[in-house]
Parts: C-alpha cells; sequence; structure tokens
C-alpha cells in the first residue's frame, strides 16, 4: 500500500523537475507598424531602395489597423521615382488608387503619376507622348479630385502640356507640307486649330493651312484661311504675304 500511495507523489516531482528545465512559452510580440514605417524610411532616405521598399512592403502585410499601410505603399511608388524608375513608379501609384481610392493622399498619387509623365516632356518632338499622357493623368486629377492642393500648378502645366502637343501638331503639318503632301497636311493644321484654338503660333497655321489649299486648286477655302489671318492678326508679318496670296488668288 505504501509503495502505491508513493507513486502519485513521484509522478509528480518528476513533472515538476521536467518543467524546471524549460522556459515558460511566450506569446508572439505584436507588430510594431510605426517604428518598421520609421524604419523603413530612414532606408529610403539613405537610398538603399530594396531594403526600403521590402520593410514597407512589410508594413503593407502586417498592419492590420490599416494606419500604415497605405503610406506604405505610396513609399514603395515615391522609391521608384527616386530610384529613377518611371513606369513601376506609375504602377505602384495604381496600385495605391486601386486600394486607397478614398484616402486622402489619393490626390497626391493621382497627381505624382501625372508629373511622371510630365518629367519625361524635353521638348514637341521628342516629348508628344509624355505631354499627352501627362495631359491625360492631370485632368483626371481635376476631374476625380476638384479639391486637390495642386490646382494652380496643374493649370499651368496642362496649358504647358497643350503647348508642346500642338507645337507638335504644327511640326508634323508642316513636314507634310514640305513634302508636297497637302491634304495630310491640312489634316494636322485644321485639327490643332480646332483641338487648341489658342496656340501661340495660330497666324502660322492659318497661314500654311490657305497655301496647302491653294496647292490643291481649292481656292475658296484658300481664302477663306488666308482672310481670317489678315483679319485677325493685321500686323503680323504674314499678314503682308497673305495679301499677295489673296491676289494672286483673285486673278
Amino acid at each position: 500500500m505504501k509503495r502505491r500511495s508513493l507513486i502519485p507523489i513521484i509522478i509528480s516531482l518528476l513533472f515538476l523537475f521536467s518543467c524546471s528545465g524549460k522556459s515558460a512559452v511566450r506569446p508572439p510580440k505584436a507588430f510594431d507598424a510605426e517604428k518598421t514605417f520609421l524604419t523603413a524610411n530612414t532606408l529610403l532616405e539613405k537610398k538603399d531602395y530594396a531594403a526600403a521598399r521590402a520593410t514597407f512592403l512589410e508594413v503593407k502585410n502586417r498592419d492590420f489597423s490599416k494606419k500604415y499601410a497605405p503610406l506604405a505603399q505610396l513609399k514603395i511608388a515615391d522609391s521608384y521615382v527616386k530610384e529613377d524608375e518611371p513606369e513601376l513608379a506609375i504602377a505602384e501609384y495604381r496600385r495605391f488608387l486601386d486600394a486607397y481610392p478614398d484616402n486622402q493622399y489619393a490626390s497626391y498619387a493621382q497627381y505624382q503619376i501625372a508629373m511622371v509623365y510630365f518629367k519625361q516632356i524635353e521638348g514637341p518632338e521628342r516629348g508628344y507622348s509624355g505631354a499627352a499622357k501627362a495631359l491625360e493623368e492631370f485632368q483626371k486629377l481635376k476631374k476625380m479630385y476638384p479639391r486637390n492642393p495642386y490646382r494652380e500648378e496643374v493649370d499651368l502645366k496642362i496649358q504647358k502640356c497643350r503647348n508642346v502637343i500642338a507645337e507638335y501638331e504644327y511640326l508634323v503639318g508642316r513636314f507634310y507640307y514640305k513634302k508636297d503632301s497637302f491634304k495630310a497636311a491640312i489634316g494636322r493644321f485644321e485639327g490643332l486649330l480646332k483641338n487648341y484654338p489658342d496656340y501661340i503660333k495660330k497666324m502660322d497655321v492659318l497661314f500654311y493651312t490657305g497655301l496647302s489649299y491653294s496647292k490643291l486648286k481649292q481656292k475658296d477655302k484658300a481664302l477663306e484661311y488666308l482672310t481670317r489671318l489678315v483679319e485677325k492678326y493685321p500686323h503680323n508679318k504674314l499678314a503682308e504675304n497673305a495679301k499677295k496670296e489673296i491676289a494672286n488668288l483673285k486673278k
């Protein structure tokens, strides 16, 4: 009987000794989104872009409060801008807008997309594509976020985009004119007059449109454009040339 009564005591002692050799199991430490975000930001400032993006991505995936996750996604996009990877930057800004369209920084993301394209403008001959895309994105910004904080700046940039596109259309029209492709030239010139009525070289467009019609023996149309030039810009140097052409057409 005594031997049986000792068995439970022995088992208890063995259990206690076995447990005393192990450390207590601790619950997993909660993810500190703010601290991790600041770490990623420091990496970004040090231009360690790959490490910064990896850390921002961790914030994005593990911040269940969603306080820092949107900012992390923006910073990932910003890092590609800093690293001069425009297409990747645009993709990440679009990802932000898809995930957080009503976020307070949504207008910033849309503005940055437009600015990436805007910075690709080098001149009318090489900057047409960037200007066209930037114009589209700036207009989208104004439509989607009419109270965005970039309104005055955006209006100026939209005008520059329009000027670049208009200048490109004019150069293409002149190219066709010099190649004696007068119908193609007219197509460019008339499109330019319709879509960009505030183009700074409008008098030149009127002049070469008139000459193109004259070359095609379309007297009435030629007179229409040349007369518009003379009446609207009587003191421009091209007005005198237009008057001479009008006189020849009326002979």
